[in-house]
C-alpha cells in the first residue's frame, strides 16, 4: 500500500474543502427551489379544501366538483412529486459531502494527521467518544423508498448481502479476544479487507492505534448504513422478542439482548432487554439502543 503524506493530506483536504464548497451551494440552491415548490403546492391544497367545504354546504356532488377535484388532485400529485424530487437529490448531495468528509478523515488517519477537531481517539476523552457515537447514530440517513420499492441490504435489521465486503473507514461489530481470553463483541473501524486471505485488519473503536485486529470474514457484521421507517418498512426492522447484539449505553461493547420494543417513528430507538444473570429473569430493565448500534446476533440462544 502506497504510504500517505502529509504533503497527499493537504492537498487532499484542499480538493475536498472545494467540491464540499460547490455541493454546499448546490444544496442551498435546492433548499431554496424545495421551499419554492411548497408554497406553490399550498395554494393549490387550500383549494382542495374549500372545494370540499362547498360541497359539504351544498350538501350535493355535482359532475362540475367532481371535474374540478379530480383536475385539483392530479396537480397536487403532480406538485408532491416534484417536491420529493428535489428532496432526494437534496439527500444525494448530503450523502456527498458526508463521504468527502469521511474520506478525509480517514486519509488524516492513515497520515496521522490530526486536526484540533478531530484528535486521535487514543488520547479522546471518553466522553467525547460516546457523544460521537450518540451523533453518528442520529445522523444516520433514513432510507426513503419509492412506493413499491424493498429497503436495500443494511437497512434497520436487513443483512449484508453474502458478498458484501466492508469498506475502509467502515464501522463494524467485530468478535474479538479480550485480555482475560474470552471473546467479545466491540465496535471497530475497518482499516482493510484483504481478498486474498478473506480477513479484516480492524481498529478497536476505543483504542484506536493500540489495538489492531486481524479477523475473518466470520467475526465481523456490518453496522447498518440506514436506519428503516417503522412506518413504511416495518419488515426491516427487528421484531419483539427477536434476539441480537446490542451496543451497551454508554460503552464500545455489544451484548446479547432480546428486542423489548421496536421503533414506532422513524427517530425512535429500539428497546432491548440485555442478558444479565443480576436479574431474577436473566434480563435487564428495557434500554434504549440506535438503529445504527443493533444487528442480528450470529450466535444461538442458550437454553
Amino acid at each position: 500500500m502506497q504510504a500517505v503524506t502529509v504533503v497527499d493530506v493537504k492537498v487532499t483536504d484542499m480538493s475536498a474543502d472545494t467540491k464540499i464548497a460547490e455541493l454546499l451551494t448546490e444544496l442551498h440552491e435546492l433548499i431554496k427551489q424545495t421551499q419554492e415548490e411548497r408554497s406553490r403546492s399550498e395554494h393549490n391544497l387550500l383549494n382542495i379544501q374549500k372545494t370540499h367545504e362547498r360541497m359539504q354546504t351544498e350538501n350535493k356532488t355535482s359532475p362540475y366538483y367532481r371535474t374540478k377535484l379530480r383536475g385539483l388532485y392530479t396537480t397536487a400529485k403532480a406538485d408532491a412529486e416534484a417536491e420529493c424530487s428535489i428532496l432526494r437529490h437534496a439527500l444525494d448531495k448530503i450523502a456527498e459531502i458526508k463521504s468527502l468528509l469521511e474520506e478525509r478523515r480517514i486519509a488524516a488517519k492513515m497520515a496521522g494527521v490530526y486536526s484540533d477537531s478531530d484528535p486521535p481517539r487514543k488520547t479522546m476523552r471518553r466522553g467525547v467518544l460516546m457523544t460521537l457515537l450518540q451523533q453518528s447514530a442520529m445522523t444516520l440517513p433514513l432510507w426513503i423508498g419509492k412506493p413499491g420499492e424493498s429497503p436495500p441490504p443494511l437497512c434497520g435489521a436487513t443483512p449484508a448481502s453474502g458478498d458484501y465486503v466492508a469498506k475502509q473507514g467502515d464501522k463494524v461489530a467485530a468478535r474479538v479476544k479480550a485480555v482475560d481470553g474470552d471473546e467479545q463483541w466491540i465496535l471497530a473501524e475497518v482499516v482493510s479487507y484483504s481478498h486474498s486471505t478473506n480477513k479484516y485488519e480492524v481498529d478497536d473503536i476505543d483504542e484506536e492505534g493500540k489495538e489492531r485486529h486481524t479477523l475473518s470474514r466470520r467475526r465481523i457484521i456490518p453496522l447498518p448504513q440506514w436506519k428503516a421507517n417503522p412506518e413504511t418498512d416495518p419488515e426491516a426492522l427487528f421484531s419483539k422478542d427477536q434476539l441480537v447484539l446490542a451496543l451497551y449505553p454508554q460503552t464500545t461493547c455489544f451484548y446479547r439482548a432480546l428486542i423489548h420494543t421496536p421503533p414506532h417513528r422513524p427517530q425512535d430507538d429500539y428497546s432491548v432487554l440485555f442478558e444479565d444473570t443480576s436479574y431474577a429473569d436473566g434480563y435487564s430493565p428495557p434500554l434504549n439502543v440506535a438503529q445504527r448500534y443493533v444487528v442480528a446476533c450470529k450466535e444461538n440462544k442458550k437454553k
